[in-house]
This record gives C-alpha cells, sequence and structure tokens, in this order.
C-alpha cells in the first residue's frame, strides 16, 4: 500500500508538470482501475483455487515488476506512446494491490474472534492501518519527485518491495486456507441480495470520492500553489503529497476507530444496517456544500482554499465511517466457505466505483471547472445512501 499511494502521486505529479491534460492525467488511471474490477473478480476464485499465500505472493511479485517497467519510461516516445506505457503499467499495479488486499481482507473473517464485536475490531484496523499507510506513501511519493526525480524514486520503491516481498515470504505464519481444486469461478457471482445491494453502495461510494481525489482537487491546488517556477513546483509538490498523505492518513485513523465511534461491540447487525443508511446520508451535503463555495470563488482565493481544506477533511471523516462499516457488513454477510468470493466481488464493485469517479474526476474538471467536479461527487454520494438503504428491505 506504501508503493501504490507514492506510484499514484509520482505519475499525477510528474505528468501533469508536463503539460497533461486533466482528461489525459484521468486515462492513465484508467486501465488501473479496469484491472481492479478484473482482478477483484477473480481473486476470489484465485485464492479459493490457489490458497491466500499464493495470492499475496503474487500481488507483492507484480508490484515489483511493475515499478521496474515504470523506469523504463522514455519522454521522447511522445504523449500517445507514453500515455499507453503508463496505463498498462498501472493496470499492472491495479492488479497487484487487489491481489493482496483481498488476501489479507479474506484471512481476517478466518483469523479474528468471533464475538464481543471482534470481526468489526479487527477488520476496522485492518482496514485504518492499510489506508493510513497509503495516505504515507502519498506523501513519499511527492517527496521523493521533489527530491530525486521520476526514474530514482521508482528504483527506490522496487527495492524496498523486493525486500518486503522476501521478509513475507520468510515469516509467513501457517495456518491460512491453501485452496481447493473444487473451486469453479462461475462462484464468484454472489446471489446474495444483501452482497449485492451493499456492492452497489459501495461503487458509488468510492466513486464520490474519486471524483475530486484523483485528479480534480490536486490539480487545482498546483495551480492555487505554484507560482510556475521550478522551485515553486517542488514547494506545491510537497504541499499537495502532504494534504493528500494527511486526508488518506486521517481517513484510515477514523476507519480503525469507527468500531469505538459507533459502539459497534455493542449493537446487533441491523442496527449496524442502520447506521451504514445514516451516515451514508450524512455524506451527501458535504461536496455539494463544496461545489456552491467554488462556483462562487472561482478565482483562486486563500478562503476557497481553506474551506476546501476543511471541507474535504469533514468528507474524509464521514466517507471513513461509511467505508469501514461496509467492510465489517460484507464479512458479517459472507459465510466461511465463500468469503474469497463474496469479498472479491465486492471489491470488484469498489473498483467499478474508482474507475467511474476517475473517469468523470478528468472530464467533469476538464468541462466545469472545480464546481461541476464536486456536484458530481455529491450525486454520487446521494446515489450510494439510495443504494444503501434498500438493505433495510431485507
Amino acid at each position: 500500500m506504501l508503493s501504490d499511494g507514492a506510484l499514484r502521486m509520482l505519475v499525477l505529479l510528474h505528468f501533469n508538470g508536463l503539460g497533461f491534460s486533466p482528461v489525459q492525467l484521468a486515462w492513465l488511471f484508467l486501465l488501473y482501475e479496469v484491472a481492479g474490477i478484473v482482478t477483484n473478480l477473480s481473486a476470489g476464485w484465485i485464492a479459493a483455487r490457489f490458497g491466500l499465500t499464493v495470492t499475496l505472493y503474487a500481488g507483492l511479485a507484480v508490484q515489483i515488476a511493475a515499478l521496474m517497467a515504470l523506469t523504463q519510461l522514455d519522454p521522447a516516445w511522445g504523449v500517445a506512446a507514453s500515455v499507453a506505457f503508463v496505463m498498462a503499467v498501472q493496470g499492472a499495479s491495479g492488479v497487484a494491490k487487489d491481489l493482496a488486499k483481498m488476501a489479507s481482507k479474506s484471512a481476517v473473517k478466518l483469523l479474528a474472534p468471533k464475538t464481543d464485536g471482534g470481526l468489526f475490531r479487527w477488520v476496522a484496523l485492518l482496514t485504518g492501518s492499510k489506508n493510513a499507510v497509503k495516505g504515507v506513501g502519498f506523501f513519499l511519493g511527492a517527496a521523493l519527485l521533489a527530491l530525486m526525480g521520476f526514474v530514482p524514486a521508482v528504483w527506490v520503491m522496487a527495492a524496498v518491495l523486493a525486500v518486503i516481498l522476501a521478509a513475507v515470504m520468510l515469516f509467513m505464519p501457517t495456518g491460512l486456507p491453501a485452496g481447493k481444486k473444487a473451486a469453479k469461478f462461475a462462484q464468484v457471482w454472489s446471489r446474495d441480495a444483501r452482497i449485492n445491494r451493499l456492492s452497489l453502495a459501495r461503487m458509488f461510494l468510492f466513486g464520490a470520492r474519486d471524483v475530486w481525489f484523483v485528479v480534480g482537487i490536486p490539480i487545482y491546488f498546483q495551480s492555487v500553489l505554484s507560482d510556475g517556477t521550478p522551485e515553486g513546483a517542488r514547494a506545491a509538490f510537497f504541499l499537495i503529497g502532504g494534504f493528500m498523505a494527511l486526508w488518506i492518513i486521517a481517513y484510515g485513523a477514523v476507519q480503525g476507530a469507527a468500531p469505538r465511534i459507533l459502539r459497534a461491540a455493542l449493537r446487533p447487525e441491523p442496527e449496524i444496517v442502520g447506521q451504514a443508511i445514516r451516515w451514508a446520508g450524512l455524506l451527501v451535503p458535504i461536496p455539494l456544500v463544496l461545489a456552491g463555495l467554488a462556483l462562487v470563488g472561482r478565482a483562486p482565493a486563500d478562503w476557497l482554499t481553506l474551506s476546501l481544506v476543511a471541507g474535504l477533511l469533514l468528507f474524509g471523516f464521514v466517507f471513513a465511517i461509511n467505508s469501514a462499516v461496509h467492510s465489517y457488513l460484507i464479512l458479517a454477510f459472507s459465510s466461511d466457505d465463500r468469503v474469497t468470493m463474496d469479498v472479491g466481488f465486492y471489491y470488484m464493485s469498489n473498483a467499478a466505483g474508482r474507475l467511474l469517479g476517475t473517469l468523470l474526476s478528468g472530464l467533469s474538471y476538464q468541462l466545469g471547472g472545480l464546481p461541476l467536479c464536486l456536484a458530481t461527487a455529491g450525486v454520487m454520494a446521494g446515489a450510494s445512501w439510495w443504494a444503501v438503504r434498500r438493505l433495510r428491505a431485507l
């Protein structure tokens, strides 16, 4: 997750500095999200067929290969070839991240205590720490780009990840499922209405985040914070990376604390569903209010920048609670014998939401600037609230 977050910021800031448009920047991440859809849909079957440890090792190995490939990028190739190459490398990185994430999350269902809210506590801890580490990666990527340049930064990340893979292989504990030859790919499709509706809500939830997160806010902040000089650009890299890192780290911390915030250990499952509906509704007005502020203050202004920072941190708090509750519910709804399949299907919807959000991020920013970008996020948050409300009927 550290290298995944760092790579995203490296690619975004490096190619924005080369003059890529918002839509071209969004294209760089599209195959990453498409790969996430395909990987999550099949990773549940891969884990059921070959085992969770093999799935985790494969994810780390593919990420190392993707980073090494990215060092071969040559600016002389031109825009079209560069976009195609980076899309392919980002696609491999998306495969790597989702293989590792699905294996880790599924293991929690099998290893966490079954009583006294143990499942919620452990899934929240894993998910929160995962996102906090990814947030550190956002800052690390921006800092490495400013201090070392693009190619040396990528080589450093590949080397560190190779050490991590070796350590994981040496110290992996025994006892995780080894896989079953009888597992069929057709089994990845869920027939549980609760899982299908939760997955739909998850898709719109992450679309609502990535609409502003992937392209809109970083590019807006770079236009406001950089004075056009190399020194100003480097300073902007640190500030943007710092904010994105702070957002992700705070998001992870709130996820980890979600069971305590909601007192989840004292609540039965139907009440957790009610909490999911409530917090989904609380998310909707935040990006809509920010869109209104951005529309009024179109010219760069300190009050608007500060309002956006405060508003997006509030969005992150509410978003984190939503995400933590979803992550608990998917494991609560899943049975032990189908957990990898159901988690894979659920995260396939997660990736579909990121794909939709990524595409709309570049498109909405180019067509209507930050106001349209944030308004689109509000619409998608509303769609997530509508989808999660349908769980109450089951």
